[in-house]
């Protein structure tokens, strides 16, 4: 073979690492979108049906006694109703690691028997192999997971 069909070859082998390397980076992204929404949904779902136990493990190491104290201290089992929640958005930052979800949640704590309706921001971060809720503004349990 002459010089100038290797150099093809090898430019072609460049091309071919290049394309690769750009549909694994776009598929990282949609894997990442495809892995936070469930745990975004079972810790709303968890929430809505009083689970806080298991609501909790979707919560970072560092903060899950503090959300169960809270839990247990305001009494949410019994005078926490969350009637509706509505995940409005996702945006997934900082290179997949970290994501940024704004939900609408309907909720009312006893002795109140007005219902609220609260825009609420989550961030969840991709942490050894899960994606964990680190801080959360808005809703019932605002200034709780700072």
């Amino acid at each position: 073979m002459g010089a100038s069909v290797l150099r093809v070859i090898r430019l072609l082998a460049v091309l071919l690492v290049f394309a690769l390397g750009a549909g694994c980076a776009h598929t990282k992204k949609k894997s990442d979108l495809e892995t936070l929404r469930p745990v975004v949904e079972s810790f709303h779902q968890r929430v809505r049906w009083k689970d806080y136990r298991i609501a909790a493990r979707f919560i970072v190491p560092e903060r899950r006694q503090d959300f169960e104290r809270g839990r247990r201290e305001k009494q949410d089992e019994r005078d926490l109703s969350i009637t509706d929640y509505e995940i409005e958005e996702v945006e997934v930052v900082e290179e997949g690691e970290r994501a940024i979800v704004t939900s609408r949640i309907k909720w009312m704590r006893l002795p109140s028997v007005s219902e609220q309706s609260d825009t609420v921001t989550s961030e969840f971060i991709y942490r050894d192999g899960k994606w964990l809720l680190e801080k959360q503004a808005g809703g019932p349990f605002d200034g709780e997971l700072p």
